[in-house]
């Protein structure tokens, strides 16, 4: 299965309600998002996976996964990709089993190693805003050909560095959905102009 991370954004839809993610992705949705991810730790996570992975001018995936029983839920709901917080042999291996993409967490370069090792096909740079983009400068080094994917508290102003460091896309969550449904267009336009200009 390919998943293009072209677009650079990966919406992450963490909410105390099924209906406020959903909501949320309509209205990403509605704003041109092109992949999101909804995490096991929101309600009714898996139902949200399937309803909007009918919509094919998206990729949808299983975010938070921490087993492989979420692995094999978030395939029959029709995940096409599975993000964990951290590194997990068990996670990486039921998701490659299931043919779907593999984005583990990562932070160090044991854990570099270790998600390369089992076969994951993106590596989660998290926490990033911890971290920071030169920590993510000198770890990759040793490390290339890898698709990265900072997370974790990264503004819009920000946004540059981090791509300058090396990451082919960014997971963003409250910074897109902290200011609520009617906020979510202008901050996923301010993201994806600051991503654009930081390509050219």
């Amino acid at each position: 299965m390919r998943v293009s991370f072209e677009s650079g954004l990966v919406a992450i839809l963490r909410t105390k309600t099924e209906s406020d993610a959903r909501d949320m992705a309509n209205a990403l949705v509605n704003a041109g998002i092109k992949l999101i991810e909804f995490t096991t730790t929101t309600p009714g996570a898996l139902n949200l996976v399937e309803e909007f992975s009918a919509n094919t001018s998206i990729n949808v995936g299983l975010g938070t996964a921490l087993t492989k029983e979420h692995v094999n839920a978030g395939k029959k709901a029709g995940a096409k990709f599975i993000i964990s917080p951290h590194t997990d042999e068990e996670v990486i291996k039921a998701t490659k089993a299931s043919d779907l993409i593999s984005i583990p967490g990562v932070a160090s370069p044991t854990d570099i190693g270790n998600a390369i090792k089992f076969g994951a096909d993106a590596l989660k740079f998290f926490p990033a805003s911890s971290l920071g983009p030169n920590y993510l400068k000198a770890v990759r080094e040793p490390f290339p050909g890898q698709i990265w994917m900072a997370t974790g508290g990264i503004s819009v102003e920000s946004v540059g560095d981090w791509m300058k460091a090396g990451c082919t896309a960014l997971g963003i969550g409250s910074p897109l959905t902290s200011g609520g449904v009617g906020e979510i267009t202008n901050r996923f336009n301010a993201f994806q102009k600051a991503i654009a200009t930081s390509k050219l």
